[in-house]
């Protein structure tokens, strides 16, 4: 991104360029979207409307790289990683900001999670590559096999909104390690660190054409990638019906791909769980980063005996959370991304309350500030004033579409359960399966309940304790695949088995 523009009305309007063949470039239609920062709601970067003409010169700038990058030594490519993840670190402040002005997130949460972890993926797939084993066999006494892990060639990367950088540099980075060439689309929404990456990419002096970033919408560059033959593989991170697209236009191609979609998470919280220290982290997983979250916790299930004292003490947690201007530095929740989304997440709350549910704390937007697509933290009961008519309306509650779709918002639901059968069956009863949470002091309890829990992944007594070297994805459709250590390099790489004979007799 080269070049800053004076747009609109007053304000100076960075303008992002597509990065090819190592250089930044306008597209081909010569158009560009409008990007609003949600704080403020003005204009803050014009971005590239590309379509299949830029995908088309991206991809022939991949594949002419290819030979080259997957021929280096292994040690050539993670130092170049490791220059990718030191750049980052030099304009840590600048991308903290563009993320925040991108997205909405507080500068401080871009600052100590983001983009820490952006440069992190980098030195994670570096240090990786440099200490990969692979698998060899006896063939009894005729021989033996060993199995090649080979780049497959050209990688289509397409990254969600939510955590721009954060997830786009997730599949950059172990896509380019293994030796493959990579065209990235990310979300026309949150370009900007995006574009800055292009310029670190091209700083660290990785060759011409291994990495190319290609700006748009998804319906024209996206799909473009997405169909283009010479794409060999598409990672894609977003919305489930985008992923249902993607694996329905991947299928014809037996192309590979690789989903991590939406979810709506559960969080069961037993009786014996110690909310007293754990109700901070509790509230932090379902509102971190505005609930624009896909592993955030949307779907609370209590014990009874705990259930009034939870609801009572999760909504005075909930409603001491600041939203505010991502700049504060006292600021746990900024705007949300775009006004769209705002009003989707709007829609939601008021079919809840058509539908009597309760509405504890927020529903709305907050009287301040008085620009931006801020919404306030909301917690939602099933109908009813007492415990008997609450209980009467939870089948009702439980099939409302604030129980089962995903808002993808700053708002959480609360229902009671009676028996850890129930709450393994309420847990399990949506079409998402991306990730659930349990808060108990039973190690046995926590181990069975995880065991029967249809998600990829489980926390107990935390949340967003992330291992790079474990599987993530989901299952149902929350996803197809997983990435991680060992599956990424499933993901971005074909195995080659070889077979020795040894014939010679002695």
């Amino acid at each position: 991104m080269a070049s800053k523009a004076s747009v609109g009305s007053t304000s100076k309007v960075v303008r992002a360029l597509n990065f090819i063949g190592g250089e930044l470039v306008p597209p081909v239609s010569g158009k560009y979207l409008a990007s609003l920062n949600p704080a403020t709601e003005e204009l803050h970067i014009e971005v590239p409307l590309s379509g299949p003409k830029d995908i088309e010169h991206a991809v022939k700038s991949a594949k002419a790289a290819f030979p080259a990058w997957s021929q280096l030594k292994v040690e050539e490519r993670a130092q170049f990683l490791d220059k990718i993840a030191e750049g980052i670190d030099q304009r840590r402040e600048e991308l903290a900001i563009a993320e925040s002005h991108d997205q909405g997130k507080p500068v401080a949460l871009a600052r100590t999670m983001d983009i820490p972890r952006a440069s992190y993926n980098f030195r994670f797939f570096a240090g990786i590559i440099r200490h990969e084993l692979s698998v060899a066999a006896p063939l009894d006494n005729h021989g033996f096999s060993y199995v090649r892990r080979e780049p497959i060639g050209v990688a289509g990367l397409i990254s969600p909104w939510n955590l721009p950088l954060y997830l786009l540099t997730w599949k950059i980075a172990p896509a380019i390690a293994y030796g493959n060439t990579c065209v990235a689309k990310p979300s026309e929404m949150t370009s900007h660190t995006a574009s800055i990456l292009a310029e670190i990419i091209r700083d660290a002096g990785v060759p011409k054409g291994v990495v190319n970033l290609v700006f748009g919408l998804g319906s024209d560059a996206g799909q473009a990638l997405v169909e283009h033959k010479d794409v060999k593989v598409i990672s894609f991170t977003g919305g489930t019906v985008t992923g249902r697209k993607i694996a329905q236009s991947a299928a014809p191609m037996l192309k590979k791909v690789s989903l991590e979609l939406g979810g709506k998470n559960p969080t069961i919280v037993f009786k014996d769980a110690d909310i007293k220290n754990r109700m901070a982290m509790i509230v932090r997983s379902s509102f971190l980063n505005q609930g624009e979250i896909c592993l955030c916790g949307s779907r609370i299930y209590v014990e009874r005996p705990l259930y009034e004292k939870f609801v009572s003490e999760f909504v005075r947690e909930a409603e001491k959370l600041i939203v505010g201007p991502p700049g504060n530095t006292d600021s746990f929740m900024g705007p949300l991304v775009s006004a769209d989304h705002r009003d989707k997440v709007q829609a939601f709350v008021d079919e809840a309350k058509k539908l009597g549910m309760v509405i504890h704390c927020g529903g709305s937007a907050p009287k301040n500030p008085k620009k931006g697509f801020y919404f306030s933290p909301t917690v939602i009961t099933p109908p009813g004033k007492g415990v008997m008519e609450k209980a009467k309306n939870l089948s009702k509650f439980q099939t409302s579409r604030i129980q089962n779709e995903e808002v993808f918002g700053p708002v959480v639901t609360i229902a009671p359960f009676d028996t850890t059968e129930q709450v393994i069956e309420l847990a399990n009863s949506t079409r998402y399966g991306l990730s659930a949470t349990v808060w108990t002091e039973s190690l046995g309890l926590a181990h069975g309940v995880s065991n029967r829990l249809e998600v990829g992944t489980v926390w107990v007594n935390g949340w967003m304790a992330r291992d790079l070297r474990m599987p993530f994805g989901g299952v149902k459709e929350s996803g197809m695949g997983r990435e991680g250590q060992l599956d990424s390099v499933h993901v971005f790489t074909e195995a080659k088995t070889i077979c020795i004979a040894n014939l010679q007799k002695l």
